[in-house]
């Protein structure tokens, strides 16, 4: 008998002795015959502390991530540069919780950290309030849907077609059980179906949500959708790639009344799909309606300078099945990240991330639009991601390219039945010319 084996064979008889069992096989007299294992299981025999931890280190050394192979996948989460000194803040002791504090008047640090961070998500958006996240960017869409469900007293929402699909899938989970009507709008050559959003909008959509760049990719004819969304009195929302914002126009400037996005490019590792972390910003009119909680500054009866939570919306937490929203934690160490990785590039070097991906991504999609068996499938302006219409399968591209250490594309055939020769590249600030020239070659070459 092992000593962490509670039981001993005198406690197992003296159980059975009184409840009146023989023994252990009778407790499962009601389990049919035919039913049961009557062999052992099919485990490995019991291993030492060091042989499981070699035995789980083989498995782990089994996976690759973009520090193992040369990552052109996007999609939706982003292999950009983390400067080396985020890890070094965000690893210290006083920061390394992922919670929201309670007691606000002793956390004036992690007050002042999650103030810092909605002020600069305030500037990026170029909207007027951000709370102090939300758990991902597709969650932080739901929400914000939610929002303007309660703001507009309406219950549709209008959704593009061009949103990443997982994205749309979570507003579809959210909005199903709050008695929410979800509509798409239809896609037409990679772009939101302008015809199809201007049939589709009556007095009871609360909302149009678009995304921008969208899931291919492309900058969206914004100033059209704001304005059938206006004339309808119903809120538009734009779901963004915050790195974009350094040098397309601002959410704000084109009118949106909501902003939703995800935040894991502001320095947040791939991760292995998580946490990640949701951004949500808006007009000031709309800020009673922000779900989760709003750090604000203020002054002490000295005029010494300090921060509270200043607008939390008590009702989630007291009238739960009648709230608007069941937030009530934020990502604290993951916006603590992107405030940092945000202050240490600053305006100028989050631009030049921004050109980087641009440019590099432009050349790539320039080498591969010359190849006979390649083609880009729109000719409509892009950010950092573009479609490519391919002649060979792209499971099979995707593999060849994985054979030769790169990972590529994302497959647009399980998404978009339309788009089923498609693959969606995305290139980063981290990639250099060699490696796309070798994307290029390798896909040539098939």
């Amino acid at each position: 008998m092992f000593p962490y084996l509670p039981h001993t064979e005198e406690d197992i008889k003296s159980m059975l002795e009184v409840i009146g069992v023989e023994s252990i096989d009778a407790l499962f007299d009601d389990v049919p015959e035919k039913i049961r294992l009557k062999k052992l299981l099919n485990i490995n025999e019991p291993m030492s502390e060091l042989e499981v931890s070699q035995y789980m280190k083989k498995f782990a050394d089994s996976n690759k991530g973009v520090d193992d192979l040369i990552c052109f996948l996007g999609a939706g989460a982003y292999d950009h540069y983390i400067p080396s000194i985020i890890k070094h803040i965000t690893s210290r002791s006083e920061f390394y919780t992922a919670y929201t504090p309670y007691q606000p008047e002793i956390s004036q640090g992690t007050l002042q950290a999650i103030f810092e961070y909605q002020s600069m998500i305030c500037e990026l958006t170029g909207m007027d309030v951000a709370n102090a996240s939300l758990y991902d960017g597709s969650t932080a869409t739901a929400e914000g849907a939610l929002m303007a469900c309660g703001a507009t007293r309406r219950n549709k929402i209008a959704v593009s077609r061009t949103v990443s699909p997982g994205t749309r899938k979570v507003l579809e989970t959210y909005t199903k059980y709050k008695g929410i009507e979800l509509i798409e709008i239809e896609e037409n050559d990679g772009v939101t179906d302008i015809d199809d959003l201007r049939n589709k909008m009556d007095k009871d959509v609360a909302g149009v949500i678009v995304q921008n760049p969208n899931f291919f990719g492309i900058i969206e004819n914004m100033s059209e959708v704001e304005k059938i969304t206006h004339d309808s009195k119903g809120l538009l929302m734009i779901n963004a790639d915050p790195i974009s914002l350094a040098i397309l126009k601002t959410p704000g400037e084109y009118g949106a009344d909501i902003v939703i996005g995800e935040g894991q490019s502001l320095g947040n590792p791939l991760n292995f799909g998580g946490p990640y972390l949701g951004f949500i910003s808006c007009t000031k009119k709309l800020m009673r309606k922000l779900p989760g909680r709003i750090v604000g500054q203020a002054e002490d009866v000295n005029g010494k300078r300090g921060f509270v939570l200043t607008l939390q919306a008590r009702e989630q937490h007291i009238r739960r099945d009648k709230a608007t929203s069941n937030i009530t934690s934020n990502q604290g160490l993951n916006a603590l990240t992107a405030a940092i990785y945000l202050s240490t590039l600053g305006k100028e070097g989050l631009k030049e991330v921004a050109k980087n991906c641009l440019k590099k991504a432009h050349y790539a999609a320039e080498l591969i639009g010359k190849s006979s068996k390649y083609e880009l499938r729109f000719n409509k302006p892009f950010f950092m991601e573009f479609v490519v219409k391919s002649s060979i399968k792209p499971e099979k591209v995707n593999k060849e390219l994985l054979h030769n250490n790169i990972l590529g594309g994302y497959e647009l055939g399980g998404d978009y039945s339309n788009y089923n020769d498609d693959i969606l590249l995305c290139v980063t600030e981290k990639r250099t010319k060699k490696q796309i020239d070798d994307l290029v070659n390798i896909m040539e070459g098939m």
